[in-house]
């Protein structure tokens, strides 16, 4: 029985926990003697929780001083995160929607030994689907091919494959691990099959920390890191320029043929011959790991065939675009506009009163804005230069115009209650009611100018481009009206 011992991909036990009495529980001020000291220290209730203090814990007390120290620095160093704070919603890794730990070095130091010394048996699948599919063993590589095709003529043997790997690659190999068929020098004639388990059961154990197991996890750990970034490079390489609109031509090519085959497959995909295609691409993919065709398939090849046929498709999708791809190169117009509010000095019952500049403000602030009827202060600012444009647009003429038709922007916005200039400087003024001392005892009521006077401003801007801040991406300018120094945009 101790000849047989079961295989595993790594072998680690996990340490025993040490049940340790800090030092605040045994020495103390009293003139106990050691013996009593420690007995009180030791006592049932404490022995308990000490052990179950021992199992895994992510707090530091399990961690040496310079580890604690380190972590105390990060935690000094490293911003932490806000909860309540909503900047960026889109952010589905934020603590707000993800109950987790919050980053620790010790934490993480002890979750990357945890996986590294458990990562080993996907390292293993790992290079056996490499050695299956570079045909390192061809008998093994032809029954991939023919479980392949069997799956693609008849998909519903989909079914069946989770069961029989379970069998064959779980149940069976447990079973001869621990009834191990006999040894090649004895004959089987002279081997009896029956009775007890001859060996025990196979496990798959970590990887003990120092052992070889575990820095071949770290050597390939490290290179799964490495061709991850070249191929994750590779890919956005390939892919960005074609999608994301820096070269608009392109990219709105490739949206024309993809909705066009979008369609056609929607209309036509019952028709197209899907087992078959599946085949066909599935022995392509794997006849071309073949060592003979990587040979064939060389620099010279490439040099010879793939690049000018590359550099021939590309000149006719060059001309095809340059003569069918029509984009629009002049930037949007728009106009903006900013009301000059002055408010009249004295006597308001008067028409006589001086006139003050008070605000610009992207309100025209008549009697019924919101915000005047709710005793709000008017939002502006107080110089013409200070007035900037919309984020994302910019001035496309020199200096403002005042609006003459001030009759007609007062109409569009159905404002009643005021009275408007339609000559002179086309100021718009606040109409209130007053009443005066008549003869005898009556009052007579009459209209007068309020303390409120505006008129209209207008400039032409253009959409420019939003240059990219921390990667977060260019967005389209639209302005909104509000704050100091900010113009309404409004349709042309």
């Amino acid at each position: 029985m101790d000849e047989y011992t079961a295989d595993a991909f790594v072998n680690r036990d996990e340490p025993v926990p040490v049940i340790g009495v800090s030092g605040s529980d045994v020495l103390s001020s009293d003139t106990e003697g050691k013996r009593n000291r420690l007995k009180k220290a030791a006592t049932p209730s404490k022995l308990r929780d000490k052990f179950d203090d021992a199992g895994p814990s992510t707090s530091d007390s399990g961690h040496s001083l310079q580890d604690r120290l380190f972590a105390k620095l990060l935690q000094q160093v490293i911003p932490v995160e806000d909860i309540d704070d909503g900047s960026d919603l889109s952010d589905r890794r934020s603590t707000k929607y993800i109950n987790r730990p919050g980053f620790s070095l010790p934490l993480m130091t002890n979750n990357f030994r945890r996986f590294n010394a458990r990562i080993g048996v996907v390292f293993v699948f790992q290079t056996r689907v490499i050695r299956l599919l570079s045909w390192k063993v061809t008998s093994h590589t032809l029954s991939l091919l023919a479980i392949y095709t069997f799956v693609c003529l008849d998909p519903y043997l989909l079914s069946v494959l989770p069961l029989a790997s379970t069998l064959l690659l779980l149940l069976v190999p447990a079973f001869l691990a621990r009834h191990p068929p006999p040894p090649s020098h004895v004959k089987s004639s002279q081997y009896s099959i029956a009775g007890p388990p001859l060996a025990p059961a196979r496990t798959i154990k970590p990887a003990s920390e120092m052992s070889k197991d575990f820095f071949r996890n770290m050597r390939d750990l490290q290179n799964s890191m490495d061709d991850f970034a070249t191929v994750h490079d590779a890919i956005i390489t390939a892919i960005t320029p074609a999608t994301n609109f820096s070269n608009e031509p392109l990219s709105s090519t490739l949206f024309v043929f993809l909705f066009v085959a979008a369609c056609g497959l929607f209309l036509a995909s019952h028709l197209l011959p899907w087992r078959f295609i599946a085949l066909g691409l599935g022995w392509t993919a794997i006849a071309l790991g073949h060592p003979t065709l990587q040979a064939f398939i060389s620099e010279s090849f490439y040099k010879d065939h793939v690049r000018p046929a590359s550099h021939t498709a590309r000149s006719w999708l060059d001309r095809w675009i340059a003569s069918d791809i029509i984009l629009d190169s002049a930037p949007e117009m728009r106009e903006v506009e900013i009301f000059e509010l002055q408010r009249r000095k004295g006597n308001t019952k008067t028409d006589d009163g001086e006139w003050e500049s008070w605000i610009f403000s992207p309100s025209a602030w008549e009697p019924t804005a919101p915000a005047r009827v709710a005793s709000e202060r008017v939002k502006g600012t107080r110089f013409f230069e200070d007035v900037a444009a919309p984020a994302g647009w910019a001035f496309s003429d020199k200096k403002w115009t005042l609006d003459l038709g001030s009759k007609e922007w007062v109409e569009q916005r159905m404002v009643g209650g005021l009275e408007v200039e339609i000559e002179g400087e086309r100021w718009v003024y606040d109409v209130v009611d007053v009443e005066d001392e008549g003869e005898g005892e009556g009052k007579v009521k009459r209209k007068t100018r309020g303390e409120w006077r505006r008129r209209r401003w207008v400039r032409m801007v253009r959409r420019r481009v939003i240059p990219d801040v921390g990667g977060s991406g260019s967005g389209s300018g639209s302005g909104n009206g509000s704050g100091k120094g900010v113009g309404r945009k409004v349709s042309a």
